[in-house]
């Protein structure tokens, strides 16, 4: 879950519930467990060798898992990034059991109180993983980036690398590894000629206080992280210019919110007392929001909860895929050990750098099917988990009444904003219309069920 965490287990039981009724799995079956300890034991004998390259990696210091590593070179006005990514297609034998069970389950799910990983330890935390600790096989792209954050994919090959460093979010010194800050900075530049309006919403922490109710912390996003996102962003892109270029490959497509996602989106603003000017864009509202609010996170996990997903979507001749809130085309490469799709896009441009076919338009479709459905259930997780949030920080108020705005009216009933937490929530009324201010009260909240009920005052 990448907006809660939940370190004292103090949703254990909800989660539980939540794990039994989304299925999911809690290991890998035996045979699945075999041929991951029989492939971690391989070792490549045709990747080049590259071991002599300053590659380091940049993650939670936690981290085991270590999909990326980076090296970041002048070139002229240009700067060339070489991107290290675990070569999963190297370890991931086609037709066996391990592929098998990856299709499976499509995407390593995440919860407050752990993970479902998509592949099993033996090589997602070892030796598929690019931890410093020798040489790993991997997939190297090799990006431009010019001066005004333009990115063209260079090359792409397999090759031995050892990373440097493991990194850290939380103590990097982003000023003493070479080109990081500078390419960041191209790539946030560009974005913001694009209109791109990507939402990174702050993680919230849950946490009980000494009068036994639960609280909500907020951590933003550091700044590392989002430089380290620069890099991802910058190969996810170069990487679907070249298979739209050649006419292949699997895509995100995400559309700009509708008219009526954003009056949605502007009553939450009036709720959460933010001055969206009417005739300011959301991306330009976005960026000059503080998510270490209340009201800037609420309106951040607003904005992904109201405008929605992006899709998997295979190539089609003659459509052009498009990302909304990327501002450009754009595919998933760079976490081939967290998501199934990842591992046959890599394959895919190294059949095209190789002069090989690239793979069939088949598996492209069937890709997306099997995508959507794991983001799908993704998702629905991550809803239900912030629902047990809600209730866990309603929990105990019972009775109190609670400011709030209407954002939306339909067949149910008016959908609500609370005006000083970050909770959407619904109330059985008529009479009211969006944007109409509210006072309702809690009539109960249910922090194992992740059910909330208010009722209006006036």
């Amino acid at each position: 879950m990448k907006t809660l965490t939940d370190p004292d287990r103090l949703l254990g039981e909800g989660l539980a519930r939540l794990r039994t009724r989304f299925a999911v799995p809690a290991d890998f079956p035996p045979e699945v467990l075999a041929e991951a300890e029989r492939a971690a034991a391989r070792r490549p004998v045709d990747h080049q060798d590259r071991t002599d390259q300053a590659f380091v990696t940049l993650d939670p210091a936690s981290s085991t898992d270590l999909d990326q590593a980076f090296w970041i070179e002048p070139a002229g006005a240009d700067l060339l990034l070489h991107y290290a990514l675990a070569d999963v297609g190297w370890f991931v034998a086609e037709g066996g059991a391990l592929e098998a069970e990856a299709w499976k389950r499509g995407v390593t799910l995440y919860l407050p109180d752990g993970k479902a990983r998509l592949y099993p330890p033996a090589l997602s935390e070892a030796a598929a993983s690019l931890l410093p600790d020798g040489p790993r096989p991997a997939v190297v792209a090799t990006v431009r980036c010019g001066s005004d954050g333009a990115v063209k994919l260079e090359g792409v090959t397999r090759a031995l690398v050892r990373s440097r460093a493991k990194l850290a979010y939380e103590t990097v010194d982003m000023a003493a590894v070479p080109g990081l800050t500078d390419f960041a900075a191209r790539m946030e530049r560009a974005e913001e000629a694009r209109g791109a309006a990507r939402v990174d919403p702050p993680e919230q922490e849950i946490e009980r206080g000494d009068d036994g109710r639960f609280a909500l912390s907020l951590r933003p996003q550091l700044d590392s992280e989002r430089v380290n996102a620069a890099l991802s962003l910058a190969t996810n892109m170069a990487i679907a210019q070249a298979l739209q270029a050649a006419g292949t490959g699997l895509f995100r497509e995400m559309h700009a919110p509708d008219e009526r996602a954003l009056q949605r989106l502007r009553q939450t603003a009036r709720g959460l007392s933010l001055d969206w000017p009417e005739t300011m864009p959301l991306a330009q509202f976005e960026r000059g929001i503080d998510p270490r609010t209340v009201p800037g996170a609420a309106f951040q996990l607003a904005v992904r909860r109201i405008t929605g997903g992006a899709d998997y979507e295979s190539y089609r001749a003659g459509h052009a895929p498009w990302h909304a809130a990327m501002g450009a085309a754009y595919a998933h490469a760079t976490a081939p050990m967290r998501r199934l799709a990842d591992r046959y896009v890599l394959d895919a441009v190294l059949a095209l750098e190789q002069g090989r076919s690239p793979p069939p338009a088949e598996l492209w479709d069937r890709l997306a099917t099997t995508m959507n459905a794991a983001d799908t259930r993704q998702s629905a997780i991550e809803r239900a988990v912030l629902d047990l949030a809600e209730a866990a920080l309603l929990a105990g108020r019972e009775g109190e009444v609670f400011r709030a705005i209407v954002t939306e009216r339909d067949d149910k009933g008016a959908r609500l904003q609370l005006a000083d937490l970050p909770v959407i929530a619904r109330v059985d009324t008529r009479g009211v219309a969006a944007g109409d201010p509210l006072q309702v009260r809690l009539v109960s909240a249910d922090p194992v069920k992740g059910e909330v009920r208010f009722g209006r005052v006036r």
